[in-house]
């Protein structure tokens, strides 16, 4: 997605999006009422279409309007924008919200944008240590809802949903399902868990697998073979996607995060501004959101057996959950509301247009 911004009596900002027709994301921005212009980024084939096809769909848009800014939401997008950067009668900005390797012509397109937005130090660095000219990119937290998500009493609904007695005990992961996220590791962690005899700890699985690739589709299956070993059978529960995520970490007992890579989770912002405790990898940009064992536990990444540890602790530690939601909810209140993150990226923004 491409959003473009003008500034208008000083520090006011008004939005005009460029994004695919008829996409979610096109009517979620129709109805917060702002203007989107369609952009499309593949033929009638699927195939997708060149830098220059889609400057042509812009440009036009651009040149009709006296816009100061076009911000590119991702880092794909923020690709394009430095490649069309000297083409654009406008400055040009970026988000980096992932942490991986770039190839030599993608920092050189990333560099040709005025400014760089990062999602946490960890990602920012990273992409420094690539050659990211350092003097472009800044870091900008992403935030949270906290009225949306903060602590609930558990009604039991989730147990009521999934057939499972009230004193079942409830884990928690959500992501898309995939390598990154080390859902692998988590069972391995689930039948560790099941051999030292926890027979009442269930675990909630919430995301999709969009890759088709057969490895992915792979790793997919590997992990409904983990879960039906003697001992772990009936106690995964994979709910797919989800659109209820506050209800769902107010109704478990903890959050569990075996990412092998994280920017900055957006899913332990929302953890951590509901309560909830936390068992997560210390990777990325993960302990710049908790402090370990203040207001999470921390693991090393790809290790069942610190994640298993750290898993049953929690759960048969009542006190210190307690202790961990409080200073998480804290944690989100002090750094990560989305009226923090909004306002730094307005003054990241005001800035550049000055």
């Amino acid at each position: 997605m491409l959003a473009m911004l003008k500034q208008l009596h000083g520090q006011s900002i008004e939005f005009t999006a460029f994004c695919p027709a008829d996409s979610p994301l096109h009517q979620r921005l129709s109805s917060l009422e702002i203007p989107c212009h369609p952009v499309h980024f593949h033929d009638t084939h699927g195939q997708r279409l060149s830098r220059e096809e889609v400057a042509l769909q812009l440009l036009p848009v651009l040149q009709a309007n006296s816009f100061d800014l076009l911000h590119a939401n991702s880092l794909s997008m923020s690709r394009l924008t430095g490649a069309l950067a000297d083409q654009l009668p406008v400055r040009c900005s970026g988000h980096l919200r992932d942490i991986i390797k770039l190839s030599r012509a993608a920092i050189r397109d990333l560099n040709q944008n005025q400014r760089l937005f990062a999602v946490s130090h960890a990602t920012r660095d990273f992409h420094i240590s690539q050659n990211l000219d350092p003097d472009t990119v800044a870091v900008c937290y992403n935030g949270v809802d906290i009225e949306r998500f903060q602590p609930r009493p558990a009604t039991g609904a989730l147990k009521q949903e999934l057939g499972l007695p009230a004193e079942s005990r409830l884990c928690l992961t959500i992501g898309q399902i995939g390598l990154r996220k080390g859902q692998d590791i988590l069972a391995e962690a689930a039948s560790l868990l099941a051999e030292q005899g926890d027979r009442e700890t269930h675990f909630v699985l919430v995301g999709e697998r969009h890759s088709q690739k057969q490895e992915s589709i792979d790793f997919d299956r590997g992990l409904n073979d983990a879960f039906a070993q003697l001992g772990l059978k009936g106690r995964l529960h994979r709910l797919g996607y989800r659109d209820d995520i506050p209800f769902l970490m107010n109704e478990v007992d903890l959050l569990v995060h075996s990412a092998k890579q994280e920017p900055l989770g957006r899913v332990l912002l929302e953890a951590i501004a509901s309560g909830l405790p936390v068992v997560a990898t210390a990777v990325g940009g993960t302990s710049e959101i908790v402090d370990p064992e203040v207001s999470a536990l921390l693991v090393p990444a790809g290790e069942a057996a610190p994640l298993a540890q750290a898993i049953q602790r929690l759960l048969h530690d009542q006190g210190l959950r307690e202790r961990l939601a409080q200073a998480a909810r804290e944690r989100a209140l002090e750094r990560f509301t989305s009226q923090q993150a909004s306002l730094n990226m307005e003054a990241g923004w005001l800035a550049l247009c000055e």
